[in-house]
């Protein structure tokens, strides 16, 4: 197949900026026929990436299209299987898996917590941070007054944070780490909840699952004050 057809079928599914179910069949059908080499598959994902590049100025639709496209012409082998994995407290499961998460974190880390009070939770953060981590913290305004709250020891040290500054509570927990794993559930990241509460904790790289809370941190994150 020559560059430009490549290049006219690409153009065709980011004509809306997303990858319909018929497109999706499309692509996996033209692999499945064109019997495409790994080396032809890398330059199909380089001209999608090219493509990209050109209509960036539309903003995130964009990166989803290419997350997608990418996702279809990256071999399955190379994928290799989702990772899940559940954890329960009281015990050191819930805070371990937390704090692997923050360790393996590269680029970017975005953390929706109703509060923080443990300070090896803090600690895994910071450091994270000091690594050139890109981090934005959401959290619930009147938590984060509370005593023992590590919110304005991560704010000082140059973490991004916002509150929802409402009477309400802002109850969620969850993470995403390098915008392709999920860690969600009941658990608080605090002392409490480690030594004895019962909380429970999933963490996973599913798409399905990853991408509606990333959509999700991106909607509170524009609407909550700094």
């Amino acid at each position: 197949m020559k560059p430009e057809e490549i290049d006219g079928i690409l153009a065709a599914t980011l004509e809306d900026e997303r990858v319909s179910r018929g497109e999706r069949h499309a692509l996996k059908e033209l692999i499945l026929d064109e019997g495409l080499t790994d080396e032809q598959l890398a330059f199909v994902r380089h001209r999608a990436f090219a493509l990209a590049r050109e209509r960036l100025t539309s903003g995130r639709q964009v990166l989803e299209w290419l997350e997608d496209v990418v996702k279809i012409l990256t071999p399955r082998e190379e994928k290799g299987p989702h990772r899940a994995e559940v954890q329960f407290s009281p015990g050191p499961g819930c805070l371990n898996a937390i704090t692997r998460c923050l360790d393996e974190a590269r680029e970017a880390v975005d953390i929706c917590v109703f509060t923080i009070t443990d300070d090896r939770l803090a600690s895994a953060i910071l450091a994270a941070h000091g690594r050139g981590v890109r981090l934005r913290l959401l959290t619930d305004d009147d938590k984060s007054f509370d005593r023992g709250s590590d919110i304005e020891r991560l704010e000082a040290a140059g973490v991004p944070v916002r509150t929802d500054r409402s009477e309400h509570h802002m109850h969620h927990k969850y993470a995403v780490f390098d915008r392709d794993l999920l860690v969600t559930g009941s658990y608080n990241w605090t002392r409490s909840a480690a030594q004895h509460n019962r909380e429970n904790l999933l963490v996973s790289d599913d798409p399905r699952l990853v991408k509606p809370y990333l959509r999700k941190f991106e909607e509170d994150w524009s609407s909550l004050s700094r």
